[in-house]
């Protein structure tokens, strides 16, 4: 006897289909919890949290001092989140690996809300955290007195964003290791926005290997009593989109150079360096705006100076390939101080509207849409605005 299927029934499909799929939802949410630790739980408390996490995850880090608290998250997809006023990972001699208060390699890892303070290690880059290899997102964090705060490895396929952070006060250490407040590896990529570098010693405020970094609306100036080396550095070169920054040096600066560009020679197969609607601080009358070893990258370089405001010393000149158009200078005195928001207004009022496109590089807008807003952060810019030279608008 033939097989006779059952009748087809829309109505019938349907509502099993509905309820497979509520099954892999609630299923999904049962996975997916929030944890809860604080700093009287013990410091071994944290990393089995996150040794049985499941993806989606969420660690929630009570307010208080963390003292000694390392860790290592490791393949996993979780969010790790301070509550109320930040919490504060502090270290008199703790690190996981010896390497960094913590250690985060493989996964898709944010860390929010958090600040990490006091690393030393043997081998003088003890970070507050050190990213290794997969996806992480930094937001609302703060690095203080760190060897280097936040310190990235070489692996080729890792990308790195940084949002609305905070990085300063370079241990002051003479001779021996360079204390860089961010340090990028030869990694794919990295994004920084709405963050705010001060306080830097001899090493650098930023320095990045990537293959493609984009540092949007950041304020990178060096406090008046601040020593830092470069305030931003691309040493091996690949493509620099750097738009809409505040970018100063201190008159004790170990480096007259602001931004450094391809100093070690090329990494990548793609170079550049973009920028756009910066603003550029220098009171020091030998500081150098932007130093770059073009000769190096040369055929395949280029070089963007766009709608860019410099106050005091230098000018940018002219790259041996690529633009310069709609950069503006003033010969004003404006020395770096700790006043911010005097220096903003001095700034701002400073600026003159841009009289050129900064136009799309690499499928890279370069007109900015956002500035930075302190303490740290970003606020959006009106759509049809016409905008002016330099970061503030």
């Amino acid at each position: 006897m033939p097989h006779r299927w059952p009748p087809y029934r829309p109505a019938l499909w349907l509502c099993q289909w509905l309820a497979v799929l509520l099954l892999v939802t609630s299923t999904n949410s049962v996975l997916a919890a929030v944890r809860r630790v604080s700093p009287i739980d013990s410091p071994h408390v944290l990393q089995k949290m996150i040794s049985a996490a499941h993806d989606g995850d969420v660690i929630e880090l009570a307010s208080g001092t963390y003292l000694n608290w390392s860790l290592v998250i490791e393949n996993k997809n979780i969010t790790l989140r301070g509550t109320g006023v930040r919490p504060v990972f502090a270290s008199t001699g703790a690190s996981a690996e010896g390497k960094a208060l913590w250690v985060v390699r493989g996964g898709r890892v944010t860390v929010e809300n958090v600040e990490f303070r006091g690393v030393r290690v043997a081998s003088g880059n003890g970070a507050g955290i050190r990213f290794e290899s997969g996806h992480l997102v930094v937001n609302r964090c703060v690095f203080i007195d760190n060897e280097m705060g936040l310190l990235t490895g070489n692996n080729a396929d890792a990308t790195l964003e940084v949002l609305n952070s905070e990085f300063g006060a370079a241990p002051r250490f003479q001779g021996g290791a360079l204390h860089h407040l961010l340090y990028v590896g030869s990694i794919a990529s990295v994004k920084v926005s709405g963050s705010r570098f001060q306080q830097g010693f001899q090493g650098h405020l930023l320095k990045s290997r990537a293959r493609e970094s984009r540092i949007f609306y950041n304020m990178l100036l060096d406090s008046s009593d601040g020593q830092a080396s470069y305030e931003l550095e691309f040493p091996n070169g690949g493509l620099a989109f750097v738009v809409g920054n505040i970018i100063g040096q201190s008159q004790s600066s170990a480096n007259p150079a602001l931004v450094s560009y391809g100093a070690e020679g090329p990494r990548w197969p793609q170079n550049g360096l973009y920028l756009s609607h910066n603003t550029l601080l220098n009171p020091l009358s030998n500081g150098i705006l932007v130093q770059s070893w073009q000769q190096k990258f040369l055929p395949v370089y280029e070089e963007w100076l766009v709608n860019n405001l410099v106050i005091g010393h230098g000018s940018l000149g002219s790259p041996l390939a690529g633009r310069a158009q709609g950069n503006y200078h003033t010969d004003r005195s404006l020395d770096v101080t700790d006043d911010l928001n005097a220096l903003l207004a001095v700034a701002r009022a400073a600026s003159a509207y841009a009289n050129t496109d900064a136009g799309t590089a690499h499928q890279q807008s370069l007109v900015p849409t956002a500035e930075f807003h302190l303490p740290t952060g970003t606020r959006a810019l009106t759509v049809k605005r016409q905008r002016l030279a330099g970061a503030l608008q």
